[in-house]
């Protein structure tokens, strides 16, 4: 019998069996049982209660193609803690003829292993939904008494040793360069430039771009508000950074961080955002080729964007390469909107139509 190894390592506990160990057990079962083992699957730091798993969507697409006849794992919950998502690939593999085998559980297709699989599969995904309200609830704790959680720090702060954030002031200056030429009435292009002529670069050590400039414009941390567990989250698990959680459930603390920014500044970004805000939602425009349609030069998508320009302030509506408008890395010119749209309908029509 030819068989593939699934093996999955979870960030959340770092006391789980690491990928070589699984592994390892994984190939002695297979040498004990005369098992070629054909192919091997592996996710790094993935949880289990979500299908978010490149390796494991790869095995379960090769599954079609007859490459092998079983899924070995060293225990049910490497394959999968949720039991929707567990039964849903389940029976995606017994459609292709595929067995799920487990080296700790010895199942077989008798009615006792069907309930004690079913069983296993509760515990694990209670296990792991009672593991995150655990951490959830250690770092509320933390979080209350106005410490860092986990993460990289936001720009213009260091981590001390007793988690507390401290100014770090190279950073700080550029988040006052930012709040500063913002409040003064210069637009992102221009902040952007200045902030990467002199060398400054986000937290994560790349040029600025215009993302990045909003997210720091809007973040109440550096006018010294504390805050925890604002972000919603996504379907798989990840956090959503543009949308917020119920304010019940967000932790706010006023003077709770070193403030960066004073209350006067803060207020003169506040209103102009929002006034731009309200200015960019009262006209907008359709922009049938998003997505579709890419920088020759460097590869970025070409994004909309509408702008008035010119001795006359006329509109322009065009597509533009988003790594030029992010970060003025790329030379690339936008495109009229018109012109590259009725080029794309004009071939459509004669050679699709």
């Amino acid at each position: 019998m030819k068989a593939a190894a699934y093996a999955r390592y979870s960030s959340d506990n770092q006391r789980e069996e690491s990928i070589e160990a699984q592994l390892r057990a994984i190939r002695e079962y297979c040498e004990r049982n005369r098992i070629q083992l054909v192919k091997i699957y592996t996710d790094e730091a993935r949880s289990a209660t979500t299908d978010d798993r490149p390796g494991f969507l790869q095995m379960i697409q090769d599954s079609t193609i007859g490459l092998f006849s079983a899924v070995i794992v060293h225990k049910l919950d490497r394959f999968s803690r949720d039991r929707y998502d567990s039964a849903f690939y389940k029976r995606q593999l017994k459609k292709n003829c595929i067995r799920l085998v487990s080296v700790l559980e010895n199942l077989d297709d008798s009615p006792e292993s069907i309930i004690l699989e079913s069983v296993l599969e509760g515990m694990a995904e209670y296990y792991s939904r009672n593991l995150a309200r655990e951490v959830m609830k250690g770092m509320k704790e933390t979080a209350l008494q106005c410490k860092h959680t986990g993460g990289k720090p936001p720009l213009g702060y260091d981590v001390a040793r007793d988690k507390t954030y401290v100014i770090n002031e190279h950073e700080a200056r550029a988040v006052r360069l930012i709040f500063e030429m913002y409040a003064s009435g210069k637009g992102y292009s221009d902040i952007i430039h200045i902030l990467n002529n002199e060398g400054y670069r986000t937290q994560t050590g790349r040029p600025f771009g215009k993302n990045s400039i909003h997210e720091i414009l809007k973040n109440e941390k550096y006018r010294g508000v504390y805050i925890f567990n604002r972000s919603a989250s996504k379907k798989n698990g990840k956090r959503n950074h543009h949308k917020s959680k119920n304010e019940d459930e967000i932790i706010k603390i006023e003077g709770g961080m070193p403030r960066i920014i004073d209350d006067e500044t803060w207020e003169k970004v506040n209103k102009r955002m929002a006034k731009n805000k309200k200015g960019a939602n009262s006209a907008k425009e359709t922009y049938l080729l998003s997505g579709l349609i890419y920088c020759s030069k460097c590869g970025g998508a070409m994004t909309g964007t509408r702008k008035f320009a010119g001795r006359n302030k006329s509109l322009y509506v065009s597509y533009e390469c988003s790594t030029r408008k992010r970060t003025k890395t790329c030379d690339m010119k936008a495109i009229n909107k018109n012109y590259v749209e009725g080029l794309v309908i004009d071939h459509l029509e004669k050679n699709i139509f």
